[in-house]
């Protein structure tokens, strides 16, 4: 019996300790190779597809799509081809006097493996797939993600899925009875009972919702319990038998996205009561993925950080129209917000105080760290939430420059592709509010930065300029900031530099 190889699932960085399972790019049975990817996943920070550390036949598929799984718990089993080639050679029959190979099957037998010489033939196409393996594994794949990765790295990935043909195992004979031996070889009997259990997700649901699988009449093959028994029993008035695929299943036709898990969720709570406020539940929508991580920095912002925000009403009438006389140029021009993250790298050059970190040690001590550089995250909200992806060494670079990575980043982070050092680098945050049409914001300090700057929109408002009234074009900017790095004469003195750069930007482009 061959062993199979359990691939657990990753640190895919920044110390994430769980993921939500969105696709399977696998199924039971197919041949897959070294850095295929096998599924797609969603953690706290982005979606990302996890490529396979081993070759071999896919054994079983340890979740399934909408699950969270645990970092350090088993993703995929995979059976090496190495290990199939010896099965096979261990079940080929002994050659025949005449030299051929001898059949197992009944004489007059129309079966492909009854074929003279068939069995040695795939013993020999076994083996030839297990020396292709045996390189993959010379060769290595790389640290391909963080925690994992077979040694080396200098090897080619090759990522596309191995034909399920390529593997010549010869087949016993499927009969009845080795149906149910097979069955009864997979079943974890529950002690004293005639149950029994093959996933181990069906066994952890009925742990964390405290059902006792001894009680539960299995609906499958001899009593086998599925997920839909104990759903059933958590919900006995409501749960209709879902389409959940059970381990050693094909996946295919299962709704692979999460979003469609929650909704089938969801739709589970439709006519229960509130017992606090006596309305019908309509939904009820897991806080996973990006909400979760957005929920927990965002509180431990609140409770540990002694924030203090300034405002600031700025006319931007001459940055307006300085972008409008270079568009007439004819050249490209960097948008507003390019212009406006320039004058923040300026400001935060001036007042440094504002680009640190608070670090807390063990005994309660704490640091003031300072960089030399600045990351400049700028806030996108997204399907999958807001996030904050960060430009790095921002200070380095023109407007049009930071025009040109502003735009990228925001485009990889609505696409879900950011890698978990773009959304995780930051120094200081500015974030762009305008665009949901308000004016200000007392936004919540990105954790574990000390400030965030918040632009609301620009609109025609009344404004005084040299004694009269005119019409000009205003925004507000407001800065929240950690009260513990520095005093609101520094807040000030920033947020005061950035409002006198768009209001008079051609005065200030030689000291930027």
């Amino acid at each position: 019996m061959s062993e199979a190889r359990v691939f657990l699932l990753p640190d895919l960085g920044e110390g994430l300790t769980e993921a939500e399972l969105v696709s399977w790019h696998v199924s039971v049975g197919d041949t897959i190779t070294v850095d295929q990817p096998i599924a797609e996943v969603e953690t706290a920070k982005s979606t990302v597809e996890v490529p396979s550390p081993y070759a071999g036949v896919v054994a079983e598929l340890h979740g399934q799509p909408g699950e969270t799984l645990d970092v350090g718990k088993p993703l995929i089993s995979v059976t090496p081809l190495a290990e199939l080639g010896n099965a096979a050679d261990d079940a080929a029959p002994a050659p025949a006097p005449d030299g051929n190979a001898a059949s197992s099957m009944p004489s007059g037998s129309d079966r492909p493996d009854a074929t003279p010489g068939a069995a040695s033939s795939a013993s020999a196409v076994a083996e030839a797939e297990a020396e292709t393996y045996r390189e993959e594994e010379k060769a290595g794949s790389g640290n391909v993600l963080i925690g994992y990765g077979t040694p080396g790295g200098h090897g080619v990935a090759r990522r596309t899925r191995a034909p399920k043909s390529s593997v010549a195992v010869v087949e016993p004979v499927e009969t009845k009875e080795t149906k149910e031996d097979d069955l009864s070889l997979l079943r974890t009997r529950v002690p004293g009972k005639l149950g029994a259990v093959i996933s181990p997700l069906v066994r952890r649901m009925a742990r964390e919702h405290g059902v006792d699988l001894g009680e539960i009449p299995g609906s499958g093959d001899g009593g086998l319990i599925m997920r839909k028994d104990v759903e059933a029993a958590i919900h006995p008035a409501v749960v209709e038998p879902s389409p959940v695929v059970e381990p050693g299943a094909t996946t295919a036709g299962f709704p692979g996205r999460a979003s469609e898990v929650r909704e089938r969720v969801g739709s589970e709570t439709k006519g229960s009561t509130d017992a606090r406020t006596g309305l019908a539940v309509s939904s009820r929508t897991p806080v996973r993925g990006v909400r979760k991580a957005v929920a927990a920095n965002m509180s431990r912002s609140r409770s540990e950080i002694p924030e203090a925000t300034v405002w600031v009403d700025v006319d931007a009438t001459a940055l307006v129209e300085l972008r409008k006389e270079l568009k007439a140029g004819g050249s490209e021009v960097p948008g507003l917000l390019a212009f406006i993250a320039r004058f923040v790298t300026a400001g935060l050059k001036k007042y440094p105080e504002l680009n640190t970190r608070i670090e807390t040690a063990q005994d309660g001590s704490q640091e003031i760290v300072g960089f030399d550089g600045i990351n400049l995250g700028i806030a996108a909200q997204t399907d999958r939430g807001l996030v904050v992806p960060s430009v790095r060494s921002a200070e380095k670079l023109s407007a049009r420059e930071l025009d040109a990575e502003i735009r990228r980043l925001t485009d990889v982070a609505r696409q879900g592709k950011a890698t978990p050092t773009e959304l995780g680098s930051g120094t200081f945050t500015l974030n762009n509010y305008g665009v949901f049409g308000v004016d200000g914001s007392a936004a919540i300090i990105n954790h574990p930065e000390v400030a965030i700057l918040g632009v609301g929109r620009i609109i025609d408002k009344p404004w005084v300029v040299n004694g009269e009234l005119a019409v000009r074009k205003v925004t507000e900017l407001t800065l929240t900031f950690d009260h513990r790095v520095c005093d609101g004469g520094t807040a000030a003195g920033f947020l005061r530099f950035v409002a006198d750069a768009i209001e008079n930007p051609t005065t200030l482009l030689a000291d930027i």
